[in-house]
Parts: structure tokens; C-alpha cells; sequence
């Protein structure tokens, strides 16, 4: 399987001398296509700062990216901005939804700022797939936070992305919402081939990873040690 996703050595720190904090250290890991992986750790510990690096949102301290073969800290601003509309999907745990637009349209949102076509046929299927085919002209403050994450999640899909970074994507959901919301993540995965890392607070979630990676003190670790 072709890797998809390569950290090299990446490195974080905010602050100097006595204020200074290692938030990643050496990190060096990689993320076949098509893989699912669940991230773990405390508070604090510095997965958010990892999934902010991967998402090219932040620039490490040292060390490399490199998504879909490019190293991604070596282009202009204005060439990584474009390439990060189009190979990431981001998931976030406070939906990000505009609030003016129905679902269809925060759906295809991406695309339009991309002055792409939106598939057709393949948003349609998106929505049926999310069980938002019904709720498609509807606007955010008319849905439940479930149904808020599902739009966000077809967002995410809607450019088949590279790779989709989801961050505690359930953090705002009741479990069986919850519970939801990661089943469909896995089902996207695999229907769409999607590479997916996915930042979780909750332990039960990581069954439904292929693979688990802890974050503590900024150190990373593959839970697994082999991949499935």
C-alpha cells in the first residue's frame, strides 16, 4: 500500500528559555492510503498541535510533511493554501457549518471556493450516504448536532480529499450520536477509500480504527506496533 502521509522528525515549540514548551517531539510516522487512524492521549498532550502540522494550519518547529508525495513546508503560501483546499478534509468538533448556507450548500462550499463543479450525482450520494437526502435545503440551526456533524463530514468528503483530519469530531455529541458520527466516518472510509486520522478523547472509539497512535508529552507512538 502506498503511504500517503510521511512525518519525518516533526517538531513543535512555543515560547523560549524558561516559558518554552516541546508540544511535539520528533515525530516520525507514516499513514497508508485508504487507512483509518485514531489518535490518543491526554489533555494537553499535543495531538491537537499534531493534527494542526498535518493539516499544514500551523508550521513545525523542524522536521517534514510530506502528503500525496509533496513536502508540503517547502511551498509558498499561496501555492499551500490552494493544495490544502484541495487534498485535506477537516473535521472539527464545533461543526464550523455557515450558518446562512442550507446543507447542500456547506456541503459543496469547498468546491465553490475552489471555482469547481460540484458532482452532481456524486453530492447526491454524499447525502443519501449521511442520511441528510431529506434535509438538504435545510439550514444548520434547523438540525441537531448529529445531523450538524454529518454536514460537516460530507463537507470534508465533497473534494475527496487526500486525507481527512478529524478533530474529537464527536467532543459536542451524545453517544449514541457519537457512535454515529464514527460509523459513518468508517463507512466513508472505506466506500470512498478516504485516509482518515482521527483525534478522540474516547477509548471505545479506537475499534473502529485500522490503527492507534498515543500522544503523550508531545512523544509520538504507535499503539499497535504493527499495522492491521
Amino acid at each position: 500500500m502506498m503511504d500517503i502521509l510521511i512525518t519525518e522528525n516533526l517538531c513543535k515549540t512555543y515560547g523560549t528559555g524558561e516559558t518554552k514548551v516541546d508540544a511535539l517531539k520528533n515525530a516520525s510516522f507514516s499513514v497508508a492510503k485508504g487507512e483509518f487512524v485514531a489518535v490518543v492521549g491526554p489533555s494537553g498532550s499535543g495531538k491537537s498541535t499534531l493534527l494542526n502540522l498535518l493539516g499544514a494550519l500551523d508550521t513545525p518547529t523542524s522536521g517534514k510533511v510530506f502528503l500525496d508525495g509533496k513536502d508540503i513546508f517547502t511551498m509558498k503560501e499561496k501555492d499551500l493554501s490552494v493544495f490544502r483546499r484541495r487534498n485535506i478534509g477537516f473535521i472539527f468538533q464545533a461543526y464550523n457549518l455557515v450558518p446562512e448556507l442550507n446543507v447542500e450548500e456547506n456541503i459543496i462550499l469547498p468546491l465553490l471556493l475552489d471555482y469547481r463543479k460540484p458532482d452532481k450525482s456524486y453530492i447526491d450520494e454524499l447525502l443519501d450516504v449521511l442520511g441528510l437526502a431529506e434535509r438538504k435545503h435545510h439550514l444548520p440551526n434547523q438540525l441537531s448536532g448529529g445531523q450538524q456533524q454529518r454536514v460537516a463530514i460530507g463537507r470534508a468528503l465533497a473534494t475527496r480529499p487526500a486525507i481527512i483530519l478529524a478533530d474529537e469530531p464527536t467532543g459536542n455529541l451524545d453517544t449514541k450520536n457519537s457512535r454515529d458520527v464514527v460509523s459513518l466516518m468508517k463507512l466513508s472510509v472505506e466506500r470512498y477509500h478516504q485516509t482518515l486520522i482521527m483525534i478522540t478523547h474516547n477509548q471505545s472509539y479506537t475499534s473502529f480504527a485500522d490503527r492507534v497512535l498515543s500522544v503523550e508529552d508531545g512523544v509520538v507512538t504507535d499503539l499497535e506496533g504493527v499495522r492491521k
